[in-house]
């Protein structure tokens, strides 16, 4: 097999160590030279001089969690650097050792055999850890109201049966009242006066009859306290995210010309994809790598299970959110394409390609820095007018009905 970087290294990543091993080509002899390294920073300064010493030029390393993210930012300029997904690169059965793994490394990028995995430029990356931040903080946030309303139910106060909001204006200010200690279910309705509810007065008055104790009231306070530090964390989240969006301003107001893409979807899709399009060859590329695509599993002219994989789940749980208030849009291509394929596909198949639609439309506006521009809701209709006239003129058939088709003057 041709041997594309001659003078290469492969590196086993681990919490505490990192085992480096270097191809040594002597006249038509291949052999290699080992080291382990800790994961300190002067530790990863040595590393870097020992392979610069041997001459490397490209280095490759497994995605193993987040310890491959130091190894890389010590590396990165210095060597032209690898990054390979560890299902791509599993070695032979029975040959396992950190020596070997390394050793398999550097042999797999000396013949060109991987598949580079994706990492965006470092600004990019802080932005995704703070889009990536503020998404685990609101779903904390709503596990926490999650468990207002469990220990509510538990206290027999049926909260949620009257408001759509437990944790709005009047259900923040009877939970408030609650814990302060009042159990009259009257003076707790009187805070929700002038307030739209789902019951009458005297329903609501019934429904905070229930039987508060202390043990609730502890737990009502220490979850309201949850979620005000953590609503608070997510606004500073969003005041930094909107210092580290100032580079790529135009970019994001760019995406929000899409049908269902927010301000907070567009930061989020800037910061998984990242602005330049010239890594992926094709707007298929993007899909697949955020696994947005059916898979592809096929032996003996058998077809087997052909579900979507992993992919991007940051980025693909994001479009699919997306998706369903860009279906709502009425005379857009989306909607008209979702209701194409929900008939034949179902719900969810067609939320999938609609999200995979929305991002083929990301890849060629960045790419080619223009708005978006739908293509209607009766796209399909224009583009096949023959069909669409055959199934018409065929359903009135079935009426009973006779139909002559004459072209328009």
């Amino acid at each position: 097999m041709e041997v594309i970087h001659s003078k290469c290294a492969g590196l086993d990543v681990h919490q505490k160590t990192v085992v480096a091993c270097v191809r040594l080509a002597v006249k038509r002899k291949v052999g290699h030279e080992g080291r382990t390294f800790g994961t300190t920073t002067s530790e990863l300064l040595a590393l870097s001089d020992w392979l610069a010493s041997h001459g490397c030029t490209h280095v490759a390393m497994e995605s193993t969690g987040i310890y491959w993210k130091p190894v890389w930012h010590v590396l990165e300029g210095t060597f032209e650097l690898v990054l390979a997904n560890a299902m791509h690169i599993r070695n032979i059965p029975g040959r396992k050792s950190d020596v070997n793994d390394a050793t398999w490394i550097y042999d797999l990028l000396a013949h060109g055999l991987i598949r580079s995995s994706f990492v965006p430029p470092a600004e990019i990356q802080e932005l995704r850890d703070l889009t990536r931040s503020r998404k685990q903080f609101v779903r904390e946030v709503a596990q926490h109201i999650q468990r207002v309303q469990k220990v509510l139910e538990d206290a027999n106060v049926k909260l949620t049966e009257i408001l759509s909001d437990v944790m709005g204006k009047s259900g923040r200010a009877i939970i408030e009242a609650i814990i302060a200690g009042e159990q009259d279910p009257k003076v707790l309705a009187i805070l929700a006066c002038g307030n739209r509810l789902k019951a009458t007065h005297e329903e609501f008055v019934e429904a905070l009859r229930g039987r508060v104790t202390p043990h609730h009231r502890f737990l009502l306070k220490l979850h309201l306290g949850q979620i005000d530090a953590l609503e608070s964390a997510v606004r500073e989240l969003e005041v930094r995210v909107g210092d580290a969006l100032l580079p790529f301003r135009e970019s994001a107001e760019l995406l929000t010309t899409i049908p269902g893409v927010s301000d907070t979807v567009a930061r989020v899709i800037i910061a998984e994809v990242g602005l330049d399009m010239g890594r992926f060859p094709t707007s298929g590329h993007p899909i697949s790598w955020a696994g947005l695509c059916p898979g592809m599993n096929e032996s003996a002219g058998k077809r087997f299970s052909s579900r979507i994989r992993a992919g991007a789940p940051w980025l693909k749980a994001t479009l699919v959110q997306a998706a369903w208030p860009a279906i709502r849009t009425k005379g857009s291509y989306l909607r008209a394409q979702f209701h194409r394929l929900k008939s034949r596909r179902g719900p969810k198949k067609a939320i999938i390609a609609m999200a995979a639609s929305m991002l083929t439309a990301v890849y060629h506006m960045l790419k080619n820095h223009v708005p978006y521009q739908d293509l209607g809701g009766d796209y399909f209709d224009r583009r096949d007018k023959a069909k669409v006239a055959k199934r018409l003129i065929k359903k009135l058939n079935n009426l009973g009905l006779r139909v002559e088709v004459c072209p328009a003057a």
